[in-house]
């Protein structure tokens, strides 16, 4: 991201990235650390969703089609709504603590 974050934003985005790459993973690379900007591309777009409140359904449906349109795989529509839960989860908390 090209812009300086306050540090609420900073730390939603940081737990973002943190969701994507270790357990949102639909390649299976968490455990390869050269590997750890693999899923950089799709966090503007998730950070935007969770900033604007988005439905968790929404957001597993973003997980979902980069899953098949980017790269190329099935979709597991239950584990990126368990995702997007776990990142709505993570925002509450980041909000709570920064209120």
């Amino acid at each position: 991201m090209g812009t300086k974050l306050i540090p609420k934003d900073a730390a939603l985005y940081q737990a973002v990235d943190e969701v994507l790459h270790y357990i949102w993973d639909p390649i299976g690379i968490s455990d390869v650390p050269r590997a750890r900007d693999e899923y950089h591309s799709y966090l503007p777009q998730v950070f935007k969703l969770l900033c604007q409140d988005a439905a968790p359904e929404s957001i597993a449906s973003y997980l979902g089609k980069m899953t098949t349109e980017s790269m190329g795989l099935s979709i597991n529509a239950k584990h990126d709504l368990k995702v997007a839960g776990l990142l709505i989860d993570w925002k509450e908390a980041i909000d709570e603590k920064f209120a």
